[in-house]
């Protein structure tokens, strides 16, 4: 790791070089840390020096969120900006960490470079020469374990470690995936419907009572839903972010129609927004087959 003795106060390279990198656009990774060196020193970008971790975390999440869509909409150069977007990101804390003499851009791909060849001994080898490890017998689990306990990290829950920051739906999966290692899960889907069917009784019969009890309810019958995802093999989050996809294209399907009618949906009944609705839905199906 980076002792950080010459970082935040260090001067930045030559002027004349700094600009001749800047302005290289073949210059790759190094021009990027280049920038963002000249974006957080004295006389960079107000707003980019005036960041700090906690501040640029939300732009981090939203970054990662925008790449996982351009995926799903299958954008390619889409794609390629959003990935640069989630990239700068990464530059971005390293360069906050290396002004604060915590670490620097280069530890960190170390730090995931040996992480790498340590959870993949069956393609690098346990050490380098040494033969490589049978596929069947590599336990993520076990490496990982061994790792935490390498650094001192000490875990009393097989439920410890799962980041509090996630969205509701992913850390759900990922809770209940920590449980049913050790055996806390449903044998089979069909269960899990029952559960649901359990659960959703017990939603009706809070509606119109205590607002409390019917987040509580309705919050049980979203945590079995996950489960139920997770024993179909089907992310939570993928799912509800195509269904919503899904739902907007159909809407903005009735919009078009009653504005070609010149007419907005204020100006419609639900039945004819679901007549519409339907026309969407069937059109739909009728490009897909």
């Amino acid at each position: 790791m980076s002792d950080g003795s010459d970082h935040g106060s260090r001067p930045l390279a030559d002027r004349e070089a700094s600009d001749a990198l800047v302005w290289d656009g073949a210059g790759s990774l190094p021009r990027l840390l280049e920038i963002m060196a000249r974006l957080r020193a004295p006389d960079g970008c107000p707003w980019d020096r005036e960041q700090d971790f906690a501040s640029i975390a939300p732009y981090t999440i939203e970054e990662a969120c925008e790449v996982a869509e351009a995926i799903e909409r299958g954008e390619m150069g889409e794609l390629r900006d959003e990935l640069g977007d989630l990239l700068l990101q990464v530059v971005y804390h390293s360069r906050i960490a290396e002004e604060a003499g915590d670490f620097a851009f280069a530890d960190v791909v170390q730090a995931v470079s040996d992480k790498m060849l340590r959870r993949h001994p069956h393609v690098f080898g346990p050490v380098r020469g040494a033969p490589k490890a049978d596929p069947a017998e590599v336990d993520w689990e076990t490496l990982k374990a061994a790792e935490r306990a390498e650094k001192g990290e000490r875990r009393d829950s097989v439920l410890d470690g799962v980041p509090a920051t996630l969205s509701g739906l992913t850390r759900a999966l990922k809770l209940t995936r920590r449980a049913a290692r050790v055996g806390f899960d449903w044998t089979e889907p069909r269960d899990v419907l029952a559960k649901i069917a359990e659960e959703a009784g017990e939603l009706a019969e809070e509606i119109g009572g205590e607002p409390a009890r019917i987040e509580e309810e309705f919050g049980d019958l979203l945590f079995v839903m996950v489960n139920l995802g997770r024993h179909l093999d089907v992310d939570p989050e993928t799912a509800l972010r195509r269904a919503n996809a899904k739902f907007e294209r159909r809407f903005r399907a009735i919009e078009a129609a009653l504005a070609a009618e010149g007419r907005s949906p204020e100006q419609a009944t639900l039945a004819e927004m679901d007549a519409l609705w339907d026309a969407a839905k069937a059109a739909e199906k009728a490009g897909k087959g």
